[in-house]
């Protein structure tokens, strides 16, 4: 299979405020609103993007529909402290304070209004046992 895009798609009764919650705190605009679906596209990658579905649509088969559970986001950032600090500012919940971890990352966790967790974070050398994990020796 050849993928063309890939975004995550979350599941919710409360789409316009997870729109806007998008919006506000991790810079991504419409390319396309409606009441059940919005579509995000990054304002600064436009290969970057996520949407916004109303759980219980018609185009959900019925076993599916529902509210998103269980998924985490990664958004990778060039300077995970200023996402930190913007995101105190904002009053956003930080389930994880912000870190240096031993497997190669910087980051913290907040979550969206459906309870979605994100983990912001920034790449940085791994220690030496975790370095070895790495299939190329390297991290991505």
């Amino acid at each position: 299979m050849k993928c063309t895009q890939f975004y995550p798609v979350i599941m919710t009764d409360k789409v316009a405020e997870t729109a806007t919650f998008y919006q506000t705190h991790f810079r991504f605009v419409p390319s396309f609103e409606s009441d059940w679906y919005v579509h995000l596209q990054s304002v600064e990658d436009e290969k970057v993007n996520i949407a916004i579905l109303q759980g219980d649509h018609e185009t959900i088969p019925k076993p599916a529909r529902g509210k998103v559970s269980g998924l985490l986001l990664n958004f990778e950032v060039d300077d995970v402290d200023a996402e930190y600090r913007r995101a105190q500012q904002n009053g956003l919940v930080i389930h994880l304070p912000i870190k240096d971890e031993a497997f190669g990352q910087r980051h913290f966790i907040t979550s969206d209004p459906n309870g979605v967790l994100i983990d912001v974070i920034k790449i940085i050398p791994p220690s030496e046992e975790f370095l070895k994990q790495y299939a190329d020796g390297v991290p991505a």
